[in-house]
Formats: C-alpha cells, sequence, structure tokens
C-alpha cells in the first residue's frame, strides 16, 4: 500500500504545499500568461502532477499513472458521455430547422427586448446548461439575441453573465455529481447543500438582466416579471436538489422561469418604441416573420420535453432499482493507496454505472428525438459522429484535468495544500468560493474546478473544523461566477456574435459582475458557516 504522506519535502509543510502547486500553477501560467491552448496546458499539467507524485510524494510510479487513468476514464464517462450526447440532440435540431422554429417561438413570446433577453438567456439558456453546458449556453443564446435584434456586445454580454445560476447543477448535474465523487461525500448531500446558496443568486440575476440591457429604465419597467422569474428559478432549483434529483434541478427550473415569466401580464405587453429603438441596434433576422405550422412548433419542443420526461421516468424507485442494477463496481487495478493515518482511501474502488447515468438517458432522449423530429437512423449516427470529432479538443481537456486531479487526489498533494489552507481557520469560508472562483475562471468549467479543489476544498473544512459539505459545495456556487470571466468562455461568447479578437473587451465589461457577485456568494458561505445564515444548512 502507498500512504499518502502530508509532509514529504524536508519534512516541511509550508514546502510541501508550494511543490504541490506545482500541477495547478503551471496550467495557470500556461492558460493566463502563454495564452497556451486549454487541451495542451493540461496535458503539461497532469505530467507535472505526475512528476511531484513520483519524485517529491514518493508514489510509485504504476500507482501514479492508475490514478491518472482513473480520472481520465471519469472525465470520459459519465462526464463527456453526457456532453457529446447532449450536443448531439442540439445538433439533430439544428440539421432539420427545428432549432430555428424554436428560437422563432421564443422571439413571438414577447416583443419587449428586456424579456425576451430573460427567456432566452436566462430560461432557455439555463435548460442548455442542463442539457450540455462547457459554453454551449453561451454561444447558442448569444446567437439567438443577436438574430432578435441585439447589438452583439450587448448579447455577448447578457448570455455571459445569464450562464451563472444554473451552472453547478449544468449537464445533467455533472458538476455536483464530479464533487461528490472526487470528495468522497453523498450526492444527494452535496447537491443539497448547493441547493441552498446558487438559488439566492436566481433572485439576483434577472434582476441584472434587465439593467444590462436596458439600465434603470429597464429594472424601473420589468423588475416585476424580472423578479417573478427568478423567483420561480430559485424555488424550483432549491426544490429539485434537494428533494428530487440534482440531475432534474436545472431543467425544473428553467420551466418554472420560463412558466412564472410568461404568467406576469406585464411581460406579454408591447414595449414602447423608444425602448426598442435604443435597445435593438443590432439588424434583426428576416425570418423571425415567418409563421410556423403548430406541430412542427411542438417538435421543436419535443426533445426538451422527452429528455424531461426520461429522466424523470428514471427517478421512479422501481427504475431506479432496474437501472442500477448495471452499475458496476470493482477494485481499481495497480492502485492501493491509503490516506495519511493508513486507511484504504475510496479512489480503491471505482464505480460504472452504465444505464442509470445522465449520458445513458439522453441517448435514449435522443433516440426518440430523431424519430419525432425526422432524422434518419443514418444522418443521426454521422451527427453523433461529428459531434465527437467538434468536441475532440474538449474531450482531451477534460480528461487531462481530471486526471491531473485524480493524481493530486490520490498522491496526496491535495491533502498537503488543504492542511496548509486550514490555517485560515474562520477565514477559509470566506475564501472557499474564491478558490472555485479561480478555478472555473482558469479551466472554464466548474467540473474542472470541484475536479481540482474538491478534496482540498474538503481536508481544509476537516482540519479547520467547518462543515466538509459546506466548504465543497462554496467551491462549486463560488465557481459558478467563474464561468463568465474563463477565456473558454469569452472567446465562445466572441466568435459566436463575430467578436473575434475582443474578449478583452469584453472581460472589462463582465468583470465588475463577477466580482460583485462573487463578494455576495462569499458573505453567503460565511453566514452559512455561523449561527446567522446556519439554520439554512440540512
Amino acid at each position: 500500500m502507498y500512504v499518502q504522506q502530508l509532509e514529504p519535502v524536508a519534512g516541511s509543510l509550508g514546502l510541501s504545499a508550494l511543490v504541490a502547486t506545482l500541477p495547478l500553477l503551471t496550467v495557470l501560467v500556461l492558460l493566463g500568461a502563454v495564452r497556451m491552448k486549454a487541451h495542451r496546458a493540461g496535458l503539461i499539467g497532469l505530467a507535472v502532477a505526475v512528476l511531484v507524485a513520483w519524485l517529491a510524494y514518493g508514489m510509485p510510479l504504476g500507482q501514479t499513472a492508475s490514478s491518472a487513468a482513473q480520472g481520465a476514464l471519469f472525465g470520459l464517462f459519465p462526464i463527456l458521455w453526457i456532453v457529446v450526447n447532449a450536443l448531439w440532440v442540439y445538433r439533430m435540431t439544428v440539421r432539420t430547422r427545428h432549432f430555428d422554429i424554436l428560437r422563432r417561438s421564443f422571439g413571438r413570446l414577447s416583443d419587449d427586448p428586456r424579456v425576451q433577453a430573460l427567456v432566452v438567456a436566462f430560461c432557455f439558456g439555463a435548460l442548455l446548461e442542463a442539457l450540455a453546458g462547457f459554453g454551449a449556453p453561451v454561444a447558442i443564446s448569444a446567437v439567438m439575441l443577436v438574430a432578435l435584434g441585439f447589438d452583439p456586445v450587448r448579447a455577448a454580454v447578457v448570455a455571459l453573465v445569464a450562464n451563472t445560476a444554473p451552472v453547478a447543477f449544468g449537464a445533467m448535474g455533472t458538476p455536483v455529481v464530479t464533487l461528490a465523487q472526487v470528495t468522497g461525500l453523498p450526492l444527494d448531500t452535496v447537491a443539497t447543500v448547493v441547493g441552498r446558496q446558487t438559488p439566492l443568486l436566481a433572485l439576483v440575476v434577472p434582476l441584472l438582466l434587465v439593467w444590462l440591457v436596458d439600465g434603470r429604465r429597464g429594472l424601473r419597467e420589468t423588475w416585476m416579471p424580472a423578479l417573478a422569474c427568478g423567483s420561480a428559478f430559485a424555488v424550483a432549483q432549491f426544490a429539485a436538489s434537494n428533494y428530487v434529483s440534482a440531475q432534474l434541478a436545472d431543467i425544473g427550473a428553467a420551466l418554472a422561469g420560463a412558466g412564472a415569466l410568461m404568467a406576469v401580464p406585464h411581460a406579454r405587453r408591447p414595449a414602447a418604441e423608444p425602448v426598442r429603438a435604443a435597445v435593438l441596434t443590432g439588424v434583426r433576422s428576416d425570418d423571425l416573420d415567418h409563421d410556423d405550422p403548430r406541430p412542427e412548433v411542438l417538435r421543436a419542443y419535443a426533445p426538451y420535453a422527452l429528455i424531461v420526461a426520461v429522466f424523470s421516468l428514471a427517478q421512479i424507485p422501481a427504475v431506479k432499482e432496474v437501472l442500477a442494477k448495471a452499475t458496476r463496481t470493482f477494485d481499481w487495478p495497480f492502485l492501493n493507496v491509503g490516506d495519511p493515518s493508513g486507511d484504504p482511501v475510496g479512489g480503491n474502488v471505482f464505480s460504472l454505472p452504465l444505464v442509470a447515468t445522465g449520458g445513458t438517458l439522453v441517448l435514449l432522449a435522443g433516440v426518440g428525438t430523431a424519430a419525432v423530429i425526422g432524422v434518419h437512423a443514418r444522418v443521426a449516427v454521422r451527427e453523433w459522429a461529428a459531434t465527437v470529432h467538434e468536441l475532440r479538443f474538449a474531450i482531451l481537456t477534460v480528461t487531462s484535468v481530471l486526471a491531473l486531479a485524480y493524481v493530486m487526489n490520490l498522491s496526496g498533494q491535495a491533502a498537503t495544500i488543504g492542511h496548509y489552507v486550514a490555517a485560515a481557520g474562520a477565514g477559509l469560508a470566506f475564501l472557499s468560493p474564491v478558490l472555485g472562483w479561480f478555478g472555473v475562471a482558469v479551466t472554464g468549467s466548474d467540473t474542472s474546478a470541484n475536479a481540482l479543489f474538491g478534496a482540498l476544498q474538503v481536508t481544509a473544512a476537516q482540519q479547520s473544523g467547518l462543515s466538509p459539505e459546506l466548504l465543497a459545495a462554496a467551491n462549486s456556487s463560488g465557481g459558478v461566477l467563474g464561468k463568465m470571466i474563463s477565456p473558454q468562455n469569452l472567446t465562445i461568447a466572441c466568435a459566436a456574435v463575430g467578436l473575434a479578437g475582443k474578449e478583452g473587451d469584453l472581460l472589462r465589461k463582465v468583470l465588475p459582475w463577477s466580482l460583485g457577485l462573487l463578494l455576495v456568494m462569499c458573505l453567503i458561505v460565511v453566514g452559512q458557516s455561523t449561527p446567522v445564515l446556519g439554520w439554512m444548512l440540512p
């Protein structure tokens, strides 16, 4: 058995923590300063993590390689299995032009651009985040807003800021699933705590969006539909994550937010012409005036209805039990690791949920989608292969980052950093969301940030006497606010609206909002770590 050490470098916790941060620092410098492609930076960071584990921590090279392989496999399945299948569904709707029908349907819900921003960027963006994540909501929402007549810069900013509240439960709950996996905490417990933090953001973000679209006038005239939308979203996200399923949290929240928004009479009123003239400074797409047959509109909504139906069925206890029978649990080969006290770590055993996982359920819904919208089986297979090809660099990035995280966690590097950070004591509750924010800002993914820092947060919490569940959740909740400033998302937003090379301009516009909301989240976590807001936790 390889037993993790906390102070392998000169018997010093400080020096050991400094060496343990080298893989993370390597990735950050390569991404931020050198501006290297994320997949290359991830691979180099993985190589550094392996060297630190082998040379500084004394982890046998075979076990180090085995740790990396386990992380890479987890990155492929279930994480990328979800993303590939979700984007496959989207690609099929684009091919059959049902996505255009959906876009026109949204445009007809209201002619008020401030309400359109809430429908497209906040509600539909949250649904896309629930199904795919990893930049897809920003790209698709921004394109739709430009087609509705929004200025490209405004469309990109609105899409980026809107992509916050749903991120922790995005891609069928992938970030919280990953967080539970790397920390060893129960998924239900982690999801419950995150579901008592991020809904508070949902109350604020819609109000912020109408401010971004139309300034003080937008907030004054449309605060009621914005508040109704945010409140319904928050309640549904809280209820689903706490009492139903983390995988369905964003789907339910997005639908509830859209329903509440359309139920407010003010949202359906025509916008005053000065408002439209001031906000819609872009070129409006000509096809918005095209009328679509009702059956085609229903087919355009069908893929999302199918996904909700499949996931809902999968939560029925009897069905859930049948699906769980396909799960394979086994001892991971060439891996025998003990924690600093000599007890075996959870990573020695690996679970493979072949059917009871979000990706497989989305695949089943995708097969139904192909039948409903009229995609031939051969074409559907070709689209799936094209999706994999489109995501090839993202696949390499995610697998390398997860491999790096597993090497750091199993070798003891994360534990060393955690023990060192625990010296912050009570201040750790404030710093915890900042660490998650920093991780997402660098990697562009709440999933990757949870993989990198989740175990570290739990270790630090245990050493400082704080709740491990609270700090683990804070990593994910703080991380969602780093999404809008990540180079990956800024590049996606600029490319989507034709602003290539303007990432710096976009960053300057969204950074103040990212920092402001991060401060709010830090104060929430500090409050939840004390009797002031401690009653909010389960």
